[in-house]
């Protein structure tokens, strides 16, 4: 299956709620912009997921190729983005 696009998945959207492409593209961009808001504090999207922050430690590492290789050297701490799928997304994806 090829990759969809973002205006094959708002015309989809669209259709299967019966809504017009621009009603849909908003709604999808309300969706983002609630993520992008609410990730720091977990934000759900009903049926896929959760969006979430998380904090590394600080660490030592020692590199294992390139010219550096044997040589320890220090990660910082680091703020990653998370995504979490549902349990039943994953059976539905996964079969």
């Amino acid at each position: 299956m090829a990759k969809i696009t973002k205006t094959a998945t708002i015309a989809a959207v669209a259709e299967a709620a019966d809504i017009s492409k621009v009603q849909a593209k908003a709604a999808m961009d309300a969706i983002a912009s609630l993520a992008y808001a609410n990730a720091n504090d977990g934000f759900v999207i009903p049926g896929i997921g959760k969006v979430s922050v998380r904090q590394t430690k600080a660490r030592t590492m020692v590199m294992a190729f390139g010219p550096k290789k044997g040589e320890t050297i220090n990660v910082a701490a680091k703020t990653k983005l998370k995504f979490t799928f549902l349990k039943a997304a994953k059976e539905e994806i996964l079969g």
